[in-house]
């Protein structure tokens, strides 16, 4: 069977020439000139990888990208973003909701191939890998740290039982745990390297959030919410001249399992344990 590629496009002219392309490197192109139907062809077809522009008549690319990024039967399918839209942010953007790579008109057919390369090496990594990994957050490169927040998601899809909940639960721990990491731990210095690796285990994923910091002993904050007394800590905050919050350890608690310290302080530990009914998508049928 060939290999397919979805062309999304509402621009006949352009969808046609991302058609030409995409067969001179041996696809089947599927074009489609709205978003509406997009989840029902990508159901139908299980394309190899989606060409999606983002403004599109009848709904955004981004919201199509995380769609697909957040279902389990359609995450490894490989998105490009192509698009006119060439600022920082709206690329960010695109990172965010999961796209594997931005590509901004006008492009040369090279960086187009060479995206559509990387994108497909990128899928067969994580469909023979995924047990183990290590993320490297980098205050200097947001699109750095949610490329890799992005592949652990991937990794947790294909590899685990979890459900979609508790994945999004498990994403959002992460982010506020990195996120305090970086703040806290590493007082913003962009020079000390934020570590997190995850395990992935029979029955649970156990992920570990290292900083440099000199660690501190959670039970005695005087910056950070508690559960008895979770107001006062913004007065202390504001006087520091740092963000509104302290609820980031507080909330983690509650989207997982179990939830550690090492004796400095400096080292979180996340377990999430799969729902026992919850089907292993790599369990003998």
């Amino acid at each position: 069977m060939p290999r397919t590629a979805l062309i999304v496009d509402d621009e006949r002219d352009t969808n046609d020439i991302l058609a030409e392309l995409v067969q001179a490197r041996g696809f089947q192109p599927i074009q489609l000139f709205e978003g509406g139907s997009v989840l029902d062809v990508v159901r139908q077809h299980k394309p190899d990888i989606i060409l999606l522009d983002l403004m599109l008549p009848d709904i955004d690319g981004y919201t199509l990208c995380e769609r697909l990024k957040r279902n389990r039967e359609t995450n490894l399918i490989p998105v490009l973003m192509v698009t006119a839209l060439n600022d920082t942010n709206h690329s960010i953007q695109g990172v965010r909701v999961g796209a594997n790579a931005y590509l901004t008109k006008p492009f040369q057919p090279q960086q187009l191939f060479d995206a559509i390369d990387q994108a497909l090496a990128w899928r067969q990594t994580h469909e023979r890998h995924g047990t183990t990994g290590e993320i490297q957050f980098d205050i200097r490169s947001e699109v750095g740290y949610l490329h890799q927040v992005n592949d652990l998601l991937t990794d947790l899809y294909t590899h685990t039982p979890l459900t979609e909940r508790q994945i999004k639960e498990l994403r959002q721990a992460v982010m506020e745990m990195g996120g305090n990491a970086i703040e806290w731990g590493h007082r913003k210095n962009a020079e000390l390297p934020l570590r997190i690796t995850y395990r992935i285990d029979p029955n649970t994923v156990t992920l570990v959030i290292q900083d440099q910091g000199p660690g501190f002993d959670p039970n005695h904050v005087p910056h950070a919410a508690s559960d008895d007394d979770p107001m006062t800590h913004l007065d202390v905050r504001s006087a520091m001249g740092i963000r509104e919050g302290g609820f980031g350890i507080m909330l983690a608690r509650g989207l997982v399992d179990e939830f550690r310290y090492n004796d400095r302080g400096n080292e979180v530990t996340l377990v999430k344990r799969f729902e026992t009914t919850a089907p292993n998508p790599n369990s003998p049928k």
